[in-house]
């Protein structure tokens, strides 16, 4: 069985049960390779904008023997994928802004499938609120902390609009909160959240004291209000993370 990260297996734990899986930005095809072993997926579809990860996912494909359910496509996003071919996608490993501009980019594919598996990167509340604004639910979250690092990840049903929660449900505070850490992660009671709550409040903190040293320069004056800002909006998340 091929070997995948606690990181990688908990985003595979996302993905339904016999679904047909889009990997988008596959690298080495791990991903796809782990379902079909674990018999979670039918097939997949490993996609990945550059040559070298796709020559790469075709090795370790052959030699597990999956060439017969896993297609290996050179592509944009989903843009070598046609709309119905996968109903589960999944967009994991890059920034929050590329990620964007692929469901954009992509819409007619992913409004075809059932589920988005996504892990941004960066500018996770972006994504959380374009998710909100665009007619999709997030129904599942889950976080994992791994070599340093915080990994959010999102589980995203593409049908079913309404469902959801909007900006109109909660208060400007409230909204602000729910998008930067994550209504189901609250609602979870992840204890992951509030390591990462405890690690962002004494990031800014440090922030903080580092520019109260330096010169009061107009721009010092503005990352010191914007910095300011995110403290405050995680203060209040750790407190409604003890409250709940």
């Amino acid at each position: 069985m091929v070997k995948i990260s606690r990181r990688m297996k908990r985003l595979a734990s996302l993905v339904s049960e016999g679904a047909v899986l889009a990997d988008v930005g596959t690298d080495h095809g791990y991903l796809p390779i782990y379902l079909l072993q674990a018999g979670r997926i039918r097939r997949a579809f490993a996609l990945d904008i550059k040559e070298g990860p796709l020559l790469r996912a075709k090795e370790h494909i052959r030699a597990f023997g999956l060439e017969d359910y896993i297609t290996v496509r050179r592509s944009d996003g989903v843009a070598a994928l046609l709309a119905g071919e996968a109903d589960s996608v999944l967009i994991a490993g890059m920034g929050g802004g590329t990620m964007l501009h692929i469901l954009e980019e992509g819409k007619e594919v992913i409004l075809a499938a059932k589920e988005l598996i996504l892990q941004p990167q960066s500018e996770i509340s972006r994504v959380r609120e374009y998710i909100c604004r665009n007619g999709y639910r997030i129904d599942r979250e889950d976080m994992v902390y791994e070599d340093g690092k915080y990994y959010p990840m999102l589980h995203v049903i593409c049908k079913g609009c309404g469902d959801g929660f909007s900006c109109g449900d909660f208060s400007k505070q409230e909204w602000q909160m729910f998008l930067r850490y994550g209504k189901c992660l609250f609602d979870g009671g992840s204890g992951v959240l509030g390591q990462y709550l405890k690690d962002q409040i004494k990031q800014y903190e440090a922030i903080l004291e580092s520019l109260s040293a330096q010169q009061k320069t107009e721009a010092v004056l503005k990352r010191r209000e914007e910095i300011l800002a995110e403290l405050t909006v995680a203060r209040r998340a750790m407190a409604y993370h003890k409250e709940g």
